[in-house]
């Protein structure tokens, strides 16, 4: 009877643990400080700062310091040196190639504890909240930002998307106008458009392209082409769809309807602003919509822009590119920090006052779809135009129409190599003359920056 009463009182005791068990990290409460790398300017750092204090009202044993530290690849040089001493921030504005650089020393706390914890924690003004996503927020992320921090390969989370963009086709409405050009909307038409283009202005480059490396890889993605994988053997560029499609855009810039950021010696914006040397259509950043934006003279605008999605190789099946800075945080000594460092992250990515204001005063694009319902967000897309300041907006409106065809590509430990090689291998393509075997020479890059990439690893 009383090894029954043992075993009852095991099992209920268990019973009794369990939901606590389950519910996963929690913040109790402690005093900490975490600090927070990003490459924030003097525009955004008063929206940062509002919210912090916003966070701090919450969470005042919560001390968060931020710091600006230049460039995107800054941010990511700095922590690569400060890992190596364990000196690295609690959290940091981040790209998939930065994240599988510091997984090389398995620095970043995967996240999916706290995103699935169920855990209680009381605020400040005395309510409460739980550690981690309710099912609500989860699907309040646009799928395609949220997907990125899982693309290492082992099935876990990384990163939260923080403010995101893509690219997007700005042309010059008004010449479009004017000559009864079409927009183009797949890759054959921006052929003929261009050609169209030439004999209107023969001394134009109807199209510019901002990013080598991201016009490689979405031809992939349109196409189903190979490109990498996060195991060996991790670069499989080197096939014949892509070597085919490198050599039909080689073409076209031989035959000058196209100039790329390599081959201009920088943005095509400046010459899609410009009065001479003119490009009609240029690719680029959604968040650049300001640099493709011209400057009004005596009051009025040169031209009116137009913007809309890249051309696609089947527009049924549209891929276009996730970019913008996500958010890590990476492991520390003390839990707490971590916990704290987590509650601060879900603060921003899920805040939708935060992410409204953030969104505009930067050009990117939110990460959750309800910010679309806020309605400082709402009035801002309203005024959505081709002049001025309305750029921004419309370029937003654009991205935010096209969720569904957002890509990333698998991080891993050369990825970063392999998406600069494939830059630097379209603008090498594209400049072998006719009088080479034009074949054999894309053939002999195309092995070369695999090569580079295999022995980059």
């Amino acid at each position: 009877m009383k090894k029954l009463v043992s075993i009852l009182l095991v099992l209920v005791l268990a019973l009794a643990l369990t939901p606590a068990m389950a519910e996963g990290p929690a913040y109790d409460g402690s005093e900490v400080t975490i600090t927070f790398y990003n490459t924030m300017g003097t525009n955004l750092t008063p929206v940062l700062e509002k919210y912090i204090a916003s966070f701090q009202e919450l969470y005042p044993n919560i001390k968060v310091n931020y710091t600006s530290v230049g460039s995107y690849d800054d941010v990511r040089d700095q922590i690569a040196t400060e890992i190596t001493v364990n000196g690295q921030p609690n959290i940091a504005y981040c790209y998939p190639d930065h994240v599988a650089l510091y997984n090389l020393f398995k620095a970043v706390r995967t996240l999916d504890d706290f995103i699935d914890s169920t855990a209680e924690v009381t605020r400040a003004d005395g309510t409460t909240e739980i550690m981690g996503l309710t099912a609500e927020q989860k699907a309040d992320f646009i799928e395609g930002y949220y997907n990125e921090g899982l693309q290492f390969g082992d099935g876990k989370m990384y990163t939260m998307p923080f403010s995101k963009s893509t690219e997007v086709l700005y042309y010059n409405k008004t010449f479009f106008d004017e000559n009864g050009l079409q927009v183009p909307t797949t890759w054959d038409e921006m052929d003929e458009v261009a050609r169209k283009i030439i004999e209107i202005d023969p001394d134009s480059t109807p199209i510019g392209y901002d990013s080598e490396s991201n016009w490689f890889i979405t031809m992939t993605e349109q196409l189903k082409s190979d490109y990498t994988v996060a195991e060996d053997p991790y670069f499989l560029f080197n096939n014949e769809t892509n070597r085919d499609f490198v050599k039909r855009f080689r073409e076209w810039y031989q035959d000058g309807l196209l100039i790329t950021y390599k081959l201009n010696g920088g943005y095509t914006s400046g010459r899609f602003v410009a009065d001479s040397k003119k490009i009609y259509m240029t690719i680029g950043s959604s968040a650049g919509a300001s640099h493709q934006t011209p400057a009004a003279k005596d009051g009025v605008a040169p031209f009116e822009v137009g913007i809309t999605t890249i051309p696609q190789a089947d527009p049924s099946n549209p891929r276009v590119i996730s970019q913008g800075p996500s958010v890590c945080i990476f492991k520390k000594a003390n839990a707490q920090e971590e916990a704290a460092s987590w509650l601060f992250v879900k603060y921003l990515t899920t805040s939708v006052e935060f992410q409204a204001e953030f969104s505009i005063a930067s050009g990117y694009v939110p990460v959750i779809k309800s910010v679309i319902d806020n309605p400082i967000y709402a009035e801002h897309l309203a005024n959505a135009g081709g002049y001025g300041e309305h750029t921004t907006a419309l370029s937003a409106k654009i991205c935010l129409e096209q969720v569904d065809a957002y890509y990333t590509s698998p991080a891993f430990n050369g990825s970063s190599t392999a998406r600069d090689q494939v830059g630097e291998l379209l603008a090498k393509c594209f400049s072998i003359p006719d009088s080479e075997d034009v074949d054999a020479k894309i053939l002999e890059y195309f092995e070369a920056a695999v090569k580079e990439c295999v022995y980059s690893r």
